[in-house]
């Protein structure tokens, strides 16, 4: 998961939730990760019950604390067998005793809602998983109906990987890979028009999006447009040219009737790259909770996902790079990263910091410049300057050969003036100067010579 790109102030950004959310949010859920010091199940649960509109979601194990806790608050809950489970489900009394162990002593107090066999098994490269992968949806099945149990649906999620996509291939050409097309998907998409449930994806433009063409994946303008020449469509972000390339390839196999459930997607509010950000991240999941209310897309127009936002907590416990530990819309004292109206009546969660707001742009005439902090590394430099350069709306000419702030011996110059014209450009506000934590704001002029900023 990433890295934040400077954008418009968070201030901005929130009038503009406010003036572009539906006036109810339906249908929306959340990953809810454990990997940090969070607060216990029932706190989370009576947060997003009485706080939030929230109304379900997906965990990643079948944590009975976390499942129990639950149980008499109309959330929906989806629960994950673990990756390492799914060989001996492929066997039909294994399957009955993981049912009657993990589902039955929950259920209905609470409403388990979906099944997930494994996550990305695909993706794992794992041929015993993948082989046994249908065999365990399918006994799971057939032990819930035996258990009589009607209203939970058993699905497994999918890592986009298993679309042959190119960034700028036509989405009405999407196809699954070959090898996994026939072989291994049309059977699955079989078991889920003959079960009715839904075919479970997990589209992140994060983890493939082209670095000159940032704000088509995060929603934003000026951005690179692709359009398909066999259907004459205009794609103007990332997010639906991969949900109709996952269309396409399922009516290709003969299925695109067949449910689409967003399994995980999100943007994370801070990594080691200038495109995470506070602003980004939120404008992102706007957008996302925007389709989800029923926008649809071009080749599914008016359609409603229901969508499972990644995720509900910033896990300050998972390893890897910054972006792992941002991708969460509340912290573990529940106040918000930011706002993306999901807080009823804008309440700031059990008694935690209220979403950040940038302060007011500034109106005189002078007196802040936005410059690199010491110890910046050359590659944080370097990329401030591709992503201002490339994706903020600034004339970089001056750090050009023969430009007034050219010195080739002072990359360190270089990037703050192109972050001060940024920062200069959209009102001065403190946060188009964060750029992921590699700006500060200064009061005295950094000017030198010929080189004004």
């Amino acid at each position: 998961m990433a890295n934040a790109p400077p954008s418009i102030s968070l201030l901005l950004l929130s009038a503009a939730v406010f003036l572009t959310l539906p006036a109810a949010i339906s249908s929306i859920g959340v990953n809810y990760g454990t990997l940090g010091n969070l607060p216990p199940p029932t706190q989370v649960a009576n947060f997003l019950k009485t706080q939030t509109s929230i109304d379900s979601v997906k965990i990643f194990n079948v944590n009975p604390d976390i499942i129990r806790a639950f149980a008499g608050t109309g959330i929906s809950v989806v629960v994950t067998v673990p990756n390492g489970d799914i060989p001996a489900l492929a066997n039909g009394i294994q399957a009955r005793r993981w049912v009657s162990a993990n589902i039955l002593p929950f259920h209905p107090q609470t409403k388990i809602k979906y099944i997930s066999v494994g996550n990305e098994i695909l993706l794992s490269g794992d041929n015993n998983m993948i082989s046994n992968l249908l065999p365990a949806m399918k006994n799971l099945n057939a032990a819930l109906v035996r258990a009589g149990v009607k209203d939970i649906k058993v699905t497994t999620a999918h890592s986009l990987n298993i679309i042959a996509y190119e960034l700028n291939g036509a989405p009405s050409s999407g196809r699954f890979r070959a090898g996994w097309d026939k072989g291994v998907l049309a059977p699955i998409l079989a078991y889920h028009r003959q079960t009715k449930s839904p075919f479970m994806v997990n589209p992140y433009p994060y983890f493939g999006f082209d670095p000159k063409n940032v704000n088509f994946a995060i929603f934003r303008s000026p951005y690179k447009a692709v359009r398909d020449p066999l259907t004459g469509k205009v794609y103007t972000n990332m997010y639906d040219t991969l949900m109709d390339s996952t269309y396409s390839a399922m009516k290709a196999l003969g299925y695109g009737d067949v449910d689409i459930v967003v399994g995980e997607t999100g943007w994370p509010s801070a990594c080691d790259a200038p495109w995470c950000s506070l602003e980004n991240a939120a404008w992102f999941n706007l957008n996302i909770i925007k389709r989800a209310q029923g926008q649809g897309t071009p080749l599914m127009p008016n359609r409603r996902f229901e969508t499972y936002i990644f995720g509900l907590f910033n896990e300050e416990g998972k390893p890897g790079p910054t972006a792992e530990r941002n991708w969460g819309l509340f912290r573990s004292d529940f106040s918000p990263v930011y706002d993306v109206g999901l807080l009823r009546n804008k309440q700031g969660g059990g008694g935690g910091r209220p979403a950040p707001a940038m302060p007011a742009p500034s109106t005189t005439a002078g007196g802040k410049w936005c410059v690199a902090k010491p110890g910046v590394t050359d590659a944080q430099l370097q990329g401030n300057i591709d992503w201002v350069c490339s994706q903020g709306g600034v004339d970089c000419k001056p750090i050009q050969t023969g430009g007034s702030c050219s010195n080739p011996n002072s990359l360190r110059t270089q990037a703050s003036f192109v972050m001060n014209a940024y920062f200069q450009k959209n009102g001065r506000s403190d946060g188009s100067c964060n750029f992921s934590g590699t700006g500060e704001v200064v009061g005295n002029n950094p000017s030198n010579g010929a080189c004004k900023y």
